[in-house]
């Protein structure tokens, strides 16, 4: 792609950089054809090469973004299927971060949405918050037809605290391994620990069981903040995780960072890239993003226990874009439950985002809802026991979608090895 950016606009670093970005592409459009939101909506501007345009527009005439620049590039989910399509490695990634770090300058949302905004990236993000809301807000969805629409949006997707009665299918054998072989640092989780608190303990079941000194440490990722334009929290999350990682990692050295959700996952990951040009914490960073993986990824490399039991469970496994596209963790997973004695399916129509994506499903919530309700009936047509995912968004997500046309739960994959390999059955699992 031809571009015309001043010798004085490429000074500055970003410029610079989404130029470079920009010259790649070639406007070929294999990224519109597993794009969610422009097969949703069949707009050029709602796929990725219209977006690139809006950007490209918006950077070269150094002018305040537009309210159609806002709509478009509001509606991507940041699924990042378009990276792994793109036959000329497009950084979209990158250039889609530089579009919204211009909108949040330059353009003034109505009254309503920066509240609302400001609102999310308060309570998301902070654990005793968000936790107080989630007890709070079960209280209020008997009376959902009085609530205000945009609190309403959000107590639907508060997952019901209904204990469900399960026969425990095997007894709970977990044995840890005394010989402690690898020191793990466990991202401490905002979200996740109000939501779902099983996937943490298997998380540390699993780990300990396979010879891991396990501490828990950390805070929000900066991923919710980062993706309502709240640069200034995201740094300020980025720091105070690096030096509290850094502050176990003097006494001694951690062998790696683990995280159990995909979407902080491929934030994590990128932290040494954010913070390049910060002198201070650039190398700090770039070594965290190096040691960091995924709970599936770190499983896979290391020596996974047998299974104490034979599952024979059929699960449909549903891949987070943030770990099949933002980290290009793919197959590890499904070779993982597949080893274990999980008979393993998968929808075709993979790259298809399930419509959580952070924040989305509160911000684009029509959007949202319908690319939920095709992930649903794709799923479905599998005919699962269970449904396994990697990513705390997706599992909520899908979980308030399943109604009667999949009347089975959404667990982490995480969940369902623990119980394999010697834990407790999920209790989640009707």
């Amino acid at each position: 792609m031809q571009t015309n950016f001043t010798p004085e606009q490429l000074k500055d670093p970003m410029i610079s950089d989404a130029n470079e970005i920009l010259r790649n592409c070639v406007h070929c459009g294999f990224c519109i054809a597993t794009c969610p939101t422009y097969l949703l909506l069949g707009d050029e501007l709602d796929g990725p090469r219209g977006r690139i345009y809006l950007i490209k527009e918006m950077l070269e005439q150094n002018r305040p973004a537009s309210v159609t620049d806002v709509k478009h590039i509001d509606r991507c989910l940041s699924c990042f299927s378009c990276m792994t399509t793109c036959p000329s490695g497009v950084n979209y990634k990158n250039l889609l971060d530089y579009g919204r770090q211009h909108i949040s300058k330059t353009f003034k949302r109505t009254f309503y949405n920066r509240i609302f905004r400001k609102t999310l990236g308060v309570i998301l993000p902070h654990k005793s918050i968000f936790a107080f809301l989630i007890k709070l807000f079960c209280w209020l969805k008997p009376v959902l037809g009085i609530i205000p629409i945009p609190i309403k949006k959000f107590v639907d997707l508060v997952p019901n605290k209904k204990k469900y009665q399960t026969k425990v299918l095997t007894p709970f054998k977990d044995t840890p391994d005394i010989r402690k072989k690898y020191r793990i640092g466990l991202l401490n989780n905002c979200v996740q620990q109000s939501l779902v608190p099983s996937i943490e303990d298997a998380t540390v079941r699993i780990l300990e069981r396979h010879g891991c000194e396990v501490i828990s440490t950390g805070g929000c990722c900066g991923a919710l903040n980062h993706q309502l334009g709240q640069e200034k929290e995201t740094l300020k999350s980025m720091v105070e995780n690096i030096n509290s990682w850094y502050a176990v990692d003097s006494v001694k050295r951690l062998d790696a960072i683990i995280v159990n959700v995909s979407g902080c996952g491929t934030m994590v990951k990128d932290y040494g890239f954010f913070l390049r040009n910060n002198s201070e914490f650039y190398k700090k960073a770039k070594r965290i993003s190096a040691i960091t993986q995924d709970i599936t990824e770190f499983l896979s490399k290391i020596k996974l226990k047998k299974p104490v039991i034979n599952p024979g469970f059929k699960v449909a496994y549903q891949a987070p874009c943030s770990l099949s596209h933002g980290q290009k963790v793919i197959k590890e997973p499904v070779l993982l439950l597949e080893k274990c004695g999980f008979e393993v399916f998968q929808p075709r129509d993979q790259h298809q985002c399930c419509g959580s994506a952070g924040t989305y499903n509160l911000l684009q919530n029509e959007i949202a809802t319908s690319l939920r309700d095709k992930k649903v009936s794709a799923l479905a047509a599998l005919a699962p026991e269970t449904i396994a995912s990697g990513n705390i968004g997706c599992i909520t997500q899908l979980n308030n979608g399943m109604g009667t046309k999949l009347p089975c739960a959404v667990v982490h994959t995480v969940e369902l090895l623990d119980w394999a390999t010697g834990g407790p059955f999920p209790s989640s699992i009707k």
